[in-house]
């Protein structure tokens, strides 16, 4: 775990090389995938269920990609009602939030007689693309599908592998929550191939979403041009900007919390309290002695984790900014007034009663968000993910001639300037001009 101090001599370079770390897997997966999609273009269902058996263990015919409607009743029929409460309990937020996102179209006459404007349309198809297995996630179903829905796509796929068969019935209840459409039992780089160019069983979509392993992330690259994606995610992070006025144990699960993910995750620590810092220090250790996934955990924070000490928060304002990190925790006495001053952040959580993880399950805004610094130019996953502008203009009756007068001549002049004749031509025949 890396210790540095805004009054260290070498502390620009320490944090330079902080940014720079690379978290993402090295691992070249793009021939592999590109072989895949290959064979999924040129055989169909049949690629799909040989790769199943490779990959998944577990032998499936064209017939049996789809999982039917009375599996997932079953599934769903077995969940204990007090889990089934609090899903329910999640998606409604998820979808209330999202709904509420929801753009108006502009109708914007001007004084030249023209109006413009911009209508917004939903996707016809998504493709969701969801972990399996026992370490799936239904919070990441309803964040992926809820917003598509509350967009108005009126046909959500769903592709989840089922290793050896297991298939987690909470990630099927969830997908009835959010409104998918259908859900095969595939995974890997063949199931976003699939999605992709579609297949005797699954019909293709416009956008794929979702996140996965290095091969699944590599096929989303790859396949990105035939359809939209949302991301290529990297390794989950957390930036937590503390006084010495919170319970050490309280930060030190917080950080843990995003170190649990997996070895690449990274856990930021900024405060102003050297005594406070040491104290979350050591409540880290003690945490790691008890948590189930304390190996991961204590690798990530080993590897990645931070403490960074600064003089004051105008200090962290700036850190803050340059780290652009997917989730920042501002535990202040006034955390609104230090997020007012933050530009670069993927998401946001607010006072000391406010955890990240409340993000994760049942806040309401998305947890699909960006990573790897790329909050500096990106946003969390959105109803605008799945909506598509039209702009337009119009012309019509009575004052389409003068319209066209006033504003006319100035796109012929600039056509000529161009060199594109025809173009100021269309507009001079209307004008009398030619």
């Amino acid at each position: 775990m890396k210790r540095l101090s805004t009054t260290d001599a070498g502390f620009e370079a320490a944090f330079v090389a902080l940014l720079a770390e690379a978290r993402e897997t090295t691992e070249d997966v793009a021939e592999v995938v590109r072989g895949i999609i290959a064979e999924v273009r040129a055989r169909g269902d049949a690629a799909l269920c040989d790769y199943t058996a490779r990959f998944d263990r577990m032998a499936v015919t064209p017939a049996g990609l789809a999982i039917p409607a009375a599996e997932v009743d079953a599934a769903v029929g077995a969940i204990p009602g007090p889990l089934m409460a609090a899903l329910e309990l999640a998606a409604g937020r998820i979808e209330r939030f999202h709904r509420a996102q929801l753009p108006q179209d502009l109708v914007l006459p001007d004084e030249t007689g023209l109006t413009l404007g911009m209508r917004w349309t939903a996707l016809d198809a998504v493709g969701i693309y969801v972990p399996g297995g026992k370490a799936a996630y239904p919070s990441s179903v309803l964040m992926n599908a809820i917003p598509a829905r509350a967009a108005g796509v009126s046909r959500i796929a769903m592709c989840v592998p089922t290793p050896g068969g297991v298939l987690n019935p909470l990630v099927l209840a969830a997908a009835r929550l959010a409104g998918v459409s259908e859900i095969y039992r595939v995974g890997g780089a063949q199931a976003v191939a699939a999605l992709a160019w579609g297949t005797g069983t699954i019909a293709a979509v416009d956008r794929i979403v979702g996140p996965g392993n290095a091969y699944v992330a590599e096929a989303k690259r790859q396949v990105f041009g035939r359809v939209g994606i949302d991301s290529i995610a990297g390794p989950s992070e957390v930036v937590v900007v503390a006084d010495g006025g919170n319970d050490p144990r309280h930060v030190a699960i917080d950080l843990m919390a995003q170190a649990e993910h997996d070895e690449a995750a990274q856990s930021i620590l900024i405060t102003d309290d050297a005594g406070f810092a040491a104290a979350v220090v050591a409540a880290v250790e003690a945490e790691l002695s008890v948590l189930p996934r304390a190996a991961i955990a204590r690798a990530s924070w080993v590897a990645h984790g931070a403490v960074v000490l600064v003089r004051d928060f105008g200090e962290a304002v700036a850190l803050v900014d340059r780290l652009a990190p997917e989730h920042l925790q501002v535990m202040l006495p006034d955390p609104e007034g230090f997020f007012a001053r933050i530009r670069h952040a993927g998401a946001a959580f607010l006072g000391r009663a406010c955890p990240e993880a409340i993000g994760d399950y049942v806040g309401g805004p998305n947890h699909v968000l960006p990573t790897g610094r790329s909050a500096r130019f990106a946003s969390g996953l959105s109803v605008f993910d799945f909506l598509k502008r039209t702009t337009w203009i119009s012309s019509r009756g009575a004052d389409a001639a003068t319209a066209l007068a006033s504003i006319g001549p100035a796109a012929m002049a600039l056509a000529e300037a161009e060199g594109l004749q025809a173009h100021g031509k269309s507009v001079a025949v209307r004008l009398g001009l030619a």
